[in-house]
C-alpha cells in the first residue's frame, strides 16, 4: 500500500467520511485547511490516483473519487511504518495510544488494534 503524504491525508479524511466525492466537493471541503487553488487540488488527486490511494468512477457523468483503502487500513500502515522506521521497534504501537484522536472513533480502537497486529505479523513473516 502506498504511503499518503500529509496533504494527501487531508483529502483522504473527507473521502473516508463521505465515501465518494467529486473533485469540486473535495476541494470545497478541504480548501480552508489546504489553502489550495482548485487546480492544485486536482493535481494532487491525479497523483493520488497514480499512487493507488484513490479510484475514479463516473457517476451521472461526473468524475468522482473514493479511497481505495479504509481509514483504519491506511492508519495502521502509517502507524506500523512509523514504529519500524522512526522508533526502530519491532513491536506494534498499542492502538489505545490513539484513543484521543479526532479521526478515530472510540469504537474503532479494537479494529485498529487487530489491523496493527496483522501488519506486525506480516512484517515478521517478511523478516524471517
Amino acid at each position: 500500500m502506498a504511503k499518503p503524504s500529509e496533504f494527501e491525508l487531508k483529502l483522504l479524511r473527507h473521502l473516508w467520511r463521505t465515501r465518494r466525492l467529486s473533485a469540486r466537493e473535495i476541494h470545497e471541503a478541504s480548501q480552508q485547511q489546504t489553502q489550495w487553488s482548485y487546480s492544485a487540488t486536482r493535481k494532487t488527486l491525479d497523483r493520488m490516483v497514480d499512487k493507488g490511494l484513490i479510484s475514479i468512477e463516473l457517476v451521472h457523468g461526473i468524475k468522482t473519487f473514493a479511497a481505495t483503502h479504509s481509514k483504519l487500513e491506511t492508519l495502521a500502515g502509517l502507524i506500523s511504518d512509523f514504529a519500524r522506521n522512526v522508533l526502530d521497534t519491532d513491536a506494534p504501537l498499542p492502538a489505545a495510544t490513539f484513543a484521543q484522536s479526532k479521526i478515530i472513533d472510540p469504537g474503532e480502537i479494537e479494529a485498529l488494534e487487530a489491523l496493527l497486529e496483522k501488519f506486525d505479523d506480516a512484517d515478521a513473516g517478511e523478516n524471517s
